[in-house]
């Protein structure tokens, strides 16, 4: 009888021991497969911060025609309405900004993890610019000196061309590499061109390479549905 129980207890042991590494297998199975299952999903679901890319081309396009006009002596104003010219811009943007990210939210994949790091590279990289006009501001109104304003396009340029190389990093669409380094050139030219106001120019055209354009094809990609 000491033998049996004996006997029962050590089989008892082993299915449990069996049982305990059975699930711990199971485990590291079902965690390899959710891990699979995210990268392919943050794989092919499509970006969807194309309308946004739109919106910043558009509105800040016009803004840097304006700005053009202004420092060309096209338009004569006072120099102060270039200030109001870049907080309409940046208002503009931001309610748009609101609203567009309220109908991306309803899309299929909006959670997806390449929708979620390309949506946080590009929101820090916006703060980035903010902060950095900010900085440059304080400076000129601090210094009266606004000479250093002339290199916003350039950083504006370096950011974009960054944003958008993690974007095809994150959706490995190659033509995003392109307009990175379609950023980066415009960067490097802008600064070729600090103290003069074809700087705008080319700003403006750089925001229509980088951002409409670009925006255009991946709302193109963008699932139909809302939910």
């Amino acid at each position: 009888m000491l033998y049996n129980a004996k006997c029962q207890c050590h089989c008892q042991g082993e299915q449990e021991v069996k049982i305990m590494t059975d699930n711990r297998h199971s485990t590291a199975h079902d965690d390899i497969a959710y891990m699979r299952a995210m990268a392919q999903e943050g794989r092919q679901a499509p970006l969807l911060n194309g309308p946004i890319m739109v919106a910043a081309g558009l509105i800040f396009g016009v803004a840097n025609l304006a700005q053009w006009a202004i420092v060309s002596g096209l338009v004569v104003v006072d120099p102060i309405v270039m200030l109001w010219v870049w907080l309409t811009a940046g208002v503009a943007f931001s309610i748009a900004l609101f609203f567009l990210i309220r109908r991306a939210s309803r899309k299929p994949g909006f959670g997806s993890t390449g929708n979620r790091a390309v949506g946080a590279a590009w929101s820090a990289l916006g703060f980035g610019i903010f902060v950095m006009w900010l900085s440059l501001m304080a400076v000129g109104f601090t210094s009266r000196n606004w000479e250093l304003m002339w290199a916003m396009p350039s950083i504006v340029a370096t950011t974009y061309g960054t944003a958008w190389m993690v974007s095809s990093a994150f959706s490995s669409q190659r033509w995003m590499t392109v307009v990175g380094l379609i950023s980066y050139a415009g960067a490097i030219a802008c600064g070729a061109l600090i103290g003069n106001p074809a700087i705008y120019l080319v700003f403006s055209a750089l925001m229509v390479l980088t951002g409409l354009v670009p925006g255009l094809a991946l709302m193109r990609e963008e699932p139909a549905e809302v939910i």
